[in-house]
């Protein structure tokens, strides 16, 4: 969208060609700041020399005398300019200033009579004229198209905006800290991949030039993982990027960030364990405190969570004769509860149906969902009392699975098996490199993926992952 007969803009673009004439480079050099303005203000002390930078965001032109404030991502700070004090050149320059300017100041720290901590400019430079005005005079920027196509408004606008990012940038250092201090290493695995494998989901399909061939985003790097576990490596972790060419919704990006980890010589239990110390740890460290919302929603994140099996949540929701129902009674049932259920799916696909619609969603205290059809989980060891149930758990917290964790499967031909099963005998589909490498043997483990952005959702008590996610994708205007 063109600007050029913006008449704020135009008036701005005026601004900036008075103060070139006084002087003042429009876009100025580097300043160099005492601190951050939130450091200045923690090491206050009277007529304290400092210098400062940032943006203005308010100006209250006095008449010999103008207050005005800085932000600077970290703090705000008032500034005072007095006329006595800068020269009548350098004060009247001021007053070409728009809010959104950047500048730097010089001068001495001092309080108010009203008590507010005060920088008195002996000096002042101009750093960045802003060509466009800021939205609502930054009194909170409320329209949600322009926050999330904006961010950089939304992140200057609103202050609860800026401390979630910084509480999600937190959040994986405390995440990253938590697994090295356990003896983890994180290591990097391709995000372009010949064949997108380690989960069911439809990648997004790219072409290698150099090579002739077409290529995949990666939707989980669990293959190349495993393969470190093969090459001797007992505890990996990766913080990722993955993508899945599927929907947009509250709780689903097409582009999210991916915690895998992978234990050897554990298996569920042992990262049954390792979430639950992660995620309160997170809770406790970054958001202070184990419990989120309010009402119903609420969620306390105080251990040990409960365990259930999902046979169990089926026969609850759907009645204890479900597993012994004809298909048509049970498509029946399902659409009586209302399900849209297609004619053409197996009782596992009804179930699971079930499962993802109607029980998920209520699950809103931290719940690992156990047991589940090992059909659908190729990649997982089955349980020891019955090889129809993978032995892994899905961690759902609010109402959405937050992190799958599985005892992997390291039997290779057991492995290959599955797979073939799964891409309906199609052997050019399979990932012979991974299925070789666990040919070479590759200890019993523990492994698991933990969406970070619903993590942070959940722990924050945001809405929706877009809150979340600083840049998330939407439709094109």
């Amino acid at each position: 969208m063109t600007q050029e007969n913006n008449e704020y803009r135009q008036q701005r673009l005026a601004h900036l060609e008075a103060l070139r004439g006084l002087g003042y480079a429009p876009f100025g050099a580097a300043f160099a700041r005492s601190g951050t303005l939130s450091a200045i203000r923690a090491g206050f002390q009277e007529e304290k020399a400092v210098t400062a930078a940032g943006r203005l965001t308010t100006i209250r032109d006095m008449g010999k005398s103008i207050f005005a404030d800085l932000h600077d991502g970290t703090d705000r700070f008032q500034i005072y300019m007095q006329k006595s004090a800068l020269g009548d050149a350098a004060f009247e320059a001021f007053k070409l200033l728009d809010l959104g300017d950047h500048i730097g100041v010089a001068g001495k720290l001092f309080t108010t009579r009203m008590g507010e901590h005060t920088l008195k400019v002996e000096r002042w430079e101009m750093l960045s004229k802003a060509l466009l005005p800021p939205p609502e005079k930054f009194h909170g920027l409320q329209d949600v198209e322009i926050r999330y196509r904006q961010r950089y408004l939304d992140l200057v606008s609103n202050h609860a905006v800026r401390k979630l990012f910084d509480q999600r940038i937190r959040c994986i250092d405390t995440i990253r800290r938590f697994l090295r201090e356990r003896g983890f290493a994180e290591v990097e695995t391709p995000m372009i991949q010949a064949q997108a494998g380690g989960a069911a989901a439809k990648p997004f399909v790219t072409h290698y030039d150099a090579l002739a061939q077409s290529m995949s985003l990666r939707i989980a790097p669990e293959l190349y993982l495993k393969q470190l576990l093969v090459g001797g490596f007992d505890k990996v972790f990766e913080l990722n990027r993955c993508f899945r060419n599927e929907g947009l919704s509250r709780t689903h990006n097409p582009e999210f960030t991916m915690l895998e980890i992978y234990e050897a010589y554990t298996d569920l239990r042992g990262m049954q364990q390792l979430i639950q110390d992660l995620i309160t740890t997170a809770a406790r460290e970054v958001f202070g405190t184990l419990t989120v919302g309010e009402g119903e929603r609420a969620i306390d994140f105080t251990t040990p969570w409960r365990e259930v099996a999902y046979r169990e949540l089926i026969i609850a929701r759907m009645g204890a004769d479900w597993y012994g129902l004809p298909l048509g009674e049970a498509q029946k049932r399902a659409d009586a509860a209302g399900l849209h259920i297609d004619p053409h799916w197996d009782m596992l696909m009804v179930t699971h149906e079930v499962y993802e619609k109607l029980i998920e969603k209520t699950l809103i205290q931290p719940t690992f969902v156990t047991r589940l059809p090992a059909a659908l989980i190729p990649l997982a060891k089955t349980c020891p009392d019955d090889v129809a149930c993978a032995d892994v758990f899905e961690l759902v917290i609010g109402g959405t699975e937050v992190a799958p964790a599985y005892s992997e499967l390291n039997d290779p031909l057991e492995q290959r098996r599955r797979l073939l099963e799964q891409s309906g005998g199609d052997a050019s589909k399979l990932d012979e490199g991974f299925l070789t490498a666990l040919e070479h043997g590759m200890p019993p483990a523990g492994g698991m993926g933990v969406g970070i952005d619903r993590l942070v959702m959940l722990l924050s008590g945001s809405e929706t992952l877009r809150d979340v996610i600083l840049f998330p994708q939407l439709r094109q205007k």
